[in-house]
Order: structure tokens, then sequence, then C-alpha cells
């Protein structure tokens, strides 16, 4: 360990044994709370997870005694489960890493959806032992993240938006909701799915699609349908709302408003309004700053 390494962590370790509260407030939970950084070369995914393993570790560790806790009340056996997990457990890091890539939002290489290419290339083209399944419980990880989802949202965030953000984006949310949902089931749509379709586009794309798939007990299916369709969605809207924007002449703070609305996720409505928010200033007709448009 080098000198300057090994200094950090002996003042990190005496802090929190000289504050017992550090702990209590949940600073303690930082050093598990581990996931990829960004990176450009493989040499620095690469030094990241060779300085971190044992914070991986531990937080497979973790993850592994509570949700296998859970199965076991749940009458399931823990012993096929621990192998699937940890194959589920590496396959989500690395998929968060490659995310994590500089060049990941040139490509679209968004996280979920890669995550659904590859589950649909190993359930279509390879054969994972049998005992697998016992790790693969869709539904479990779908509620468990709920929960999680929920408590990173913090009240005071709300509060902070104002009522009239918060009002407007009711609005938007109840009315695109509404118009998915209703021309779903014009064209014939499952009422689950196309559910679960108007979440993903009224709400935050792929987390509500997840979360209201779980919720409305949909099929197997209708979450995948829905995350596709809502990247698809995204990626194109990517492109095409800031020109429309751009054609409409509006300014950057009301452009970056309406394009956070009307994007299906946040990824793409944060890369839409940059993009409008780089032609503030220097395209005729827009007027503001690239800060409005993405603030």
């Amino acid at each position: 360990m080098q000198p300057e390494r090994a200094c950090r962590h002996w003042q990190r370790a005496s802090f929190q044994t000289q504050n017992p509260d550090a702990h209590m407030s949940g600073s303690s939970l930082k050093w598990i709370a581990v996931t990829p950084v960004k990176w450009s070369h493989g040499s620095e995914l690469a030094e990241h997870f060779l300085v971190n393993w044992t914070r991986y570790l531990a937080q497979f560790a973790l993850w592994l005694v509570l949700f296998s806790a859970a199965l076991s009340a749940l009458g399931h056996r823990v012993r096929q489960f621990v192998p699937a997990f940890a194959f589920v457990y590496v396959i989500s890091v690395l998929i968060f890493a490659l995310g994590q890539w500089s060049e990941a939002n040139r490509y679209n290489l968004e996280p979920p959806l890669v995550a659904l290419a590859l589950g649909l290339a190993i359930s279509n083209f390879l054969r994972l032992p049998s005992g697998f399944d016992a790790g693969f419980r869709v539904e479990f990880y779908i509620k468990t993240g709920i929960v999680l989802l929920g408590a990173t949202l913090p009240f005071t965030l709300i509060v902070w938006a104002g009522p009239v953000a918060i009002l407007q984006a009711s609005i938007v949310s109840l009315v695109t909701f509404l118009v998915i949902y209703l021309a779903g089931r014009r064209l014939g749509l499952e009422p689950k799915l196309s559910a679960v379709l108007g979440a993903g586009g009224a709400v935050c794309g792929v987390s509500a699609a997840i979360a209201v798939s779980g919720a409305v007990g949909a099929r197997k299916q209708d979450a995948p349908v829905a995350i596709t369709t809502v990247i698809l969605w995204a990626i194109v809207m990517i492109f095409v709302l800031p020109f429309v924007a751009r054609a409409l002449e509006l300014p950057a703070g009301i452009a970056g408003a309406w394009i956070g609305t009307s994007e299906f996720a946040d990824a793409a409505g944060l890369a839409a309004a940059e993009t409008y928010g780089r032609m503030a200033g220097t395209v005729a007709g827009i007027t503001g700053t690239a800060d409005q448009a993405t603030f």
C-alpha cells in the first residue's frame, strides 16, 4: 500500500473510531455502497476493481445474506441460490461498468438495454445449469428495487421543487399515462401491458416500467417489451426534440423543461437538453445559456 493511500486509510479509520455516531448516521454504509466509476481506458477500470475488490466482495456478501435470509423465510432452497446469485451479481457489475464508459452514451449502451439484450441472448442461445433458476427471481428483485428506489427520493427535493413544478409534472405525467394507456387498449393490448407502457412513458422510463410491472402483476414478457419501447423512443427523441425546440425558437430554460417532461428516460432527457443548451448563444433565435437548459 502506498504511503499516501495508507495515510488516508488510517485517517478514515481514526475518524470512525473517534466518531461512533458516524456509523449511526449511515456514513459507514458508504464504504460498501461501491459502484463502477467513469472510465475511458480499460486500465482505469481494472485499477478501480483492483483497489476496491474488498468493497465489492463485502457488498456481494451483504446482499447474499439478506436475499438468502428472505428466500429461506419464503421456503426456497438457499444452496441453489448462492451460485446463481453470484452469476447475477458479477454480470450486473460488469453491465454497470460498461454503462460508465465515457463512450457509452455515444453508442447508446444504457445498462438496462445492455442487460435486456444480454438476457435475451443467454435465454435463447445458451443453456445455463437448471439450478440457476433459483437466482433468476425477477419479481423478487423488482420488489426489492421498488423499496430501494423509494428510499433514495429525499422529501426535501419535492419541497424544493415548489408547487408549480410539482403541478406541472403531475399534469404531464397523468395526461401522458392516460394517452398511452388508452392508445394501447385501443390497439388491442392487454390492460396490464398498457399500464406498464403508460408508466414507462409518463414517469421515469425503465424504473417506472419495472416497478409498475411488479405492482400490477404483469406477465413476464411485459416489462422487457416496455423497457425496449422506452429506450428506443428515448434514443429517437434525443435527436428529435432539440431540433423541434430549435424550430420553435424556444428559450433554453423553457426548452429544457419541455424536453425533460417529454423524454421517457432521465439520461436521455439530460442528453437532449445538453444538445439544445449547446445551441444557446451560438444559433440565431435561441436565447439563454446551456445551464438554463439542463437545470
